[in-house]
């Protein structure tokens, strides 16, 4: 461009010395001056046009950059989980006791079959007829009107005029000639192997919504049911083991199929405030201080105290963390969750209410030294039994609630380092438990309420209280090995909420009596790949139950002290001591 500028000065500059008589080259010059002109106007264009082009290029290069990061999965979803194999071994002491269950069974059988001739059968017959004074007709009938009778027993009143009623009386003490007396026994499990596979799930939906889910298969070696942890063909030894219900789904072994263990949508910042609501299949297991025997991260602002609650809820929760420079991390949330839908009430066959949980949950510290809580639950209108499929019972579901029941707890979990070579862990956790139990009983359990009556002996409802209380210590050495103890320990009316715990027997923190479990933790000290909280460890645990009462984790009927119990009619089998050796291969990525 420069170079064209010279040569059109010179031009000039020799056509004012060109001779009068070149004047006829002028013309030509000039045309040649315009034609340059031209091309250069062209050239400008041309270049600017370029210009604009790769400008364009560039912010279309840009926005495409922009909009694929936008789109990354890694910018908006956090895949993790976790795998882990499990070995126990299980040994316990029951006392001899009538199982209920098998007592009604021998009696319908023997009257059965004495109705329709068969002479095996006279001399128990004959027992039981002595004491109704009826032939077998008549009393196969009676049996018949009697359990369907016992069904229709709603309220305490009705239950106490049900067994003051002389020929119901009979039918009692005639039932008893047909008792399953089980004698002490000691059960074990040498060898149970479990598999449980987590798949966890975090999404960014939008400005200040995300998206958290976890979806878990737990199952036995060589099992595909929901009776992995069951006394196959006797009663069972806990509630809580039972059979699989809405809130250990995922929590106790079943079945390989994935399960929604947590799904739930959080809207944070709302107002501009560090506010935050959450609704769904919320984090209301595993919460403090089971972290630390679990060696996983503590629960942050998600999840419950585990002494009072361990049981996955459907609800949803609005929390407030404030910013008091006397207060590091403080917190507070009201929680609202339903453990039992009823489904269309005041029908002519059902009367049943929901069961909720609300709950009020304060933090006035959470930092790495120092984690204080305090929670308060109620949950109302409690049922008496969940549905569950497949049991001892066959199929069972509520039928009635049996009133409130109120929990207060109070803990404190923190780390100290340089403790020697390595730092050490702690916490201790308080609860109490009060009942509030309405006049309902439970006609499927021998007219029993909460925490009142035994097996046709009903109880005027009272409320009771209970304690509990749980210790523990780790202590994590440089070598990536931790080793921990803990205690537990529940009163005679000691009630928690806490069915999805990992303990294979019962629950721990619900036992009515002491629990005292050793562990050792190795971790393998490899580098994490998939995320910075990889890991992978072997764990190493035993676990020694002693109950005092019976009851541990069910607040159907009045507990009983254990060394009373000597072939009392009940209907879960009543375990004195326990152990449970314990071993895990697990990876987390």
């Amino acid at each position: 461009m420069r170079n064209l500028h010279k040569k059109l000065i010179a031009a000039v500059v020799a056509g004012i010395f060109v001779p009068m008589g070149a004047q006829a080259d002028e013309v030509d010059l000039l045309k040649r001056i315009e034609s340059l002109s031209r091309e250069l106007e062209q050239l400008r264009s041309q270049v600017q046009a370029n210009a604009e082009k790769q400008n364009k290029a560039a912010d279309e290069l840009k926005e495409q950059v922009k909009t694929t990061a936008e789109r990354s999965t890694g910018r908006w979803l956090t895949i993790g989980g976790d795998y882990q194999f499990r070995v126990d071994s299980l040994r316990g002491e029951t006392r001899p006791f009538t199982d209920v269950g098998a007592t009604f069974n021998n009696a319908q059988q023997a009257l059965q079959a004495d109705f329709f001739g068969n002479p095996s059968t006279a001399a128990g017959s004959s027992a039981y007829f002595g004491a109704m004074g009826m032939s077998s007709a008549g009393a196969l009938s009676a049996l018949m009107q009697f359990s369907q009778a016992m069904g229709g027993v709603k309220d305490y009143g009705q239950a106490m005029a049900f067994v003051s009623n002389p020929m119901n009386a009979g039918l009692i003490r005639g039932i008893g000639g047909f008792a399953a007396s089980v004698p002490a026994y000691k059960p074990k499990n040498d060898l149970l192997y479990t598999n449980r596979f987590g798949i966890d799930l975090h999404a960014k939906a939008t400005q200040d919504v995300s998206m958290t889910a976890r979806l878990v298969a737990y199952k036995a070696f060589g099992s595909q049911d929901e009776g992995a942890l069951t006394n196959s063909g006797a009663a069972p030894y806990f509630a809580d083991r039972a059979g699989i219900f809405d809130g250990t789904l995922g929590r106790v072994p079943s079945s390989s199929f994935l399960n929604v263990d947590r799904a739930y949508a959080t809207w944070s910042n709302i107002a501009d405030k560090d506010i935050w609501f959450s609704v769904g299949r919320r984090p209301s297991t595993q919460g403090a201080p089971t972290n630390m025997k679990l060696n996983t991260a503590r629960p942050g602002t998600g999840g419950t105290p585990a002494l009072l609650v361990d049981y996955a809820f459907d609800g949803m929760t609005l929390g407030y963390a404030p910013d008091i420079d006397a207060l590091p991390g403080a917190y507070g949330k009201v929680c609202y969750g339903r453990g039992f839908e009823s489904g269309y009430r005041s029908t002519p066959t059902n009367s049943l209410k929901d069961t909720d949980m609300f709950g009020i949950s304060i933090v006035p510290i959470d930092t790495d030294p120092l984690r204080v809580w305090l929670q308060w639950n109620r949950g109302m209108n409690i049922f008496d039994v969940p549905a569950m499929k497949g049991t001892y019972f066959g199929n069972v579901a509520p039928k009635t609630n049996l009133g409130d029941i109120d929990w207060l707890g109070f803990g404190v979990m923190g780390t100290r380092k340089n403790v020697g070579p390595g730092t050490l862990n702690y916490f201790a956790d308080v609860g109490v438990s009060r009942t509030r139990p309405n006049q309902n009983v439970s006609a499927q359990f021998g007219f029993q309420g909460l925490m009142t009556g035994s097996f046709f002996g009903p109880e005027a409802p009272t409320g009771k209280t209970g304690t509990g209380i749980l210790l523990g210590l780790r202590y994590d050495l440089p070598s990536n090995t931790k080793l921990g103890l803990e205690y537990n320990h529940g009163s005679k009316n000691w009630i928690t909420f806490a069915p999805a715990a990992n303990d294979m027997w019962t629950s721990k923190v619900g036992t009515r009596g002491n629990v005292v479990e050793a562990y050792l933790i190795q971790e393998l000290n490899y580098k994490p790949i998939s995320s910075p909280t990889s890991k992978t460890f072997f764990r190493l645990g035993v676990q020694y139950y002693d109950f005092q009462y019976s009851g541990s984790n069910n607040w159907v009927g009045a507990p009983v002290r254990l060394s009373d119990v000597k072939g009392n009619m009940m209907t879960l089998t009543p375990l004195t001591r326990a152990v449970n050796l314990y071993a895990t291969a697990e990876v987390k990525f």
